[in-house]
């Protein structure tokens, strides 16, 4: 009866406790108790187990061939002997005879204990990876648990991730009880499970932020064309919107900037520049460089690259510090971007031009010159 009770318990608390399918428990007990009279007969009979949910226990059956004469005893009966069992059973019939469960409890004990852990460890696995394998790209927060080879492990309840410090913004620290709200970005199944990688630094992460705060972007009104980060310093979103009557920069932006400053504190004081998308190459570039303005704009569509020109105090606004603001710029368009001020446009057209009127003078010099000159060899090469 102690039996019963224990395994009705184990079954009972592993469904409740981990989450795991009964018939998984139920089949790792019968695999358990299996092994172990497969192992006490040496594998010289045909076993079979079977979970009885009445009494709450595994019941070993040796199934045998009903024959005429015996050869086999381990795997043949005689017909009078099976009849005692099913009186209409015939030669060539194969019955199982059930054997005496207390032959099998003290020595079956450990290897159950043993194969059910294994089994519930692999189901688990299998569970939380099927949980977490359609949700990369996903927003999560869990709770910082310890520092594992310089990477932070990340207790996400179920299940324990990995956020590299690769995937942390610079200066950004974390302490063991620390809530963290990170992206996952991968899930692979591994020798030791399942393991999750997050990052908070991908571009990913700060459309899913906007996403999470602007109701417009979850609805499909505005949508998020393009994101660049450098992080932990300055990122740009490019955003268009379906609805004409919805401003797709307002919208992110928020009443007082309530939406963005959400974002910003997240990503502990990123800069954010929000940028409104535009077919036109051009436009979209002049937008891509703000805060700063822009006069004129050279397109080469055959090398996709683009000239731009600024005014002169313009000019390190638009380049930025140590260049960050062109190179986000040219990121978000997927162009090259070259940037002049007017002062140096000016000089290059005015030596572009001084070039071309010194060939014109030169030119006419040598036309005067010919003109002054004897006819007669002229006449000769006419002639000729």
């Amino acid at each position: 009866m102690e039996t019963t009770l224990n395994l009705k318990h184990i079954i009972d608390q592993l469904m409740k406790e981990k989450g795991i399918d009964r018939e998984i428990v139920v089949e790792a007990l019968e695999q358990a108790v299996l092994s172990a009279a497969n192992k006490k007969y040496r594998n010289t009979r045909d076993l079979e187990a079977h979970f009885n949910e009445e009494l709450g226990e595994v019941e070993i059956f040796e199934f045998v061939t009903v024959v005429d004469e015996v050869e086999d005893s381990y795997k043949e009966i005689t017909l009078d002997e099976a009849r005692e069992e099913d009186p209409d059973v015939e030669v060539g019939d194969s019955i199982g005879m059930k054997l005496p469960s207390s032959e099998f409890s003290r020595i079956s004990a450990q290897t159950a204990k043993q194969v059910i852990i294994q089994r519930v460890r692999e189901a688990e696995r299998e569970t939380i990876f099927n949980e977490y394998k359609d949700r990369v790209g996903e927003l999560i927060t869990g709770i910082v648990r310890r520092y594992e080879k310089g990477d932070l492990i990340i207790d996400l309840g179920r299940a324990e991730a990995v956020l590299s410090t690769k995937e942390l913004a610079p200066r950004e620290i974390y302490r063991q009880g620390d809530r963290v709200k990170a992206l996952i970005t991968e899930i692979r199944m591994t020798t030791k499970g399942p393991q999750i990688l997050l990052s908070r630094t991908s571009p990913m992460m700060l459309a899913k932020l906007f996403e999470a705060e602007v109701p417009e972007i979850a609805e499909g009104i505005v949508e998020i064309v393009n994101v660049v980060r450098e992080p932990g310093s300055r990122a740009k979103i490019a955003v268009y919107s379906n609805d004409h009557d919805v401003d797709p920069v307002g919208a992110c932006v928020g009443m007082r900037g309530s939406r963005v400053q959400n974002v910003v504190s997240e990503l502990r004081g990123e800069k954010i520049d929000i940028i409104p998308w535009s077919e036109d190459v051009a436009r979209f570039a002049c937008n891509a460089l703000q805060p700063a303005a822009v006069s004129k704009v050279l397109v080469d569509d055959d090398n996709r690259s683009m000239e731009i020109i600024v005014p002169d105090d313009q000019l390190s606004l638009a380049i930025g510090k140590r260049g960050q603001n062109v190179r986000l710029a040219a990121k978000l368009t997927g162009w090259r971007i070259d940037i002049k001020n007017e002062t140096r446009q000016a000089e290059a057209e005015l030596l572009q031009f001084s070039s071309y009127d010194g060939a014109e003078e030169e030119a006419s010099e040598e036309e005067a010159s010919a003109a002054e000159a004897p006819t007669e060899p002229q006449e000769q090469a006419t002639g000729e």
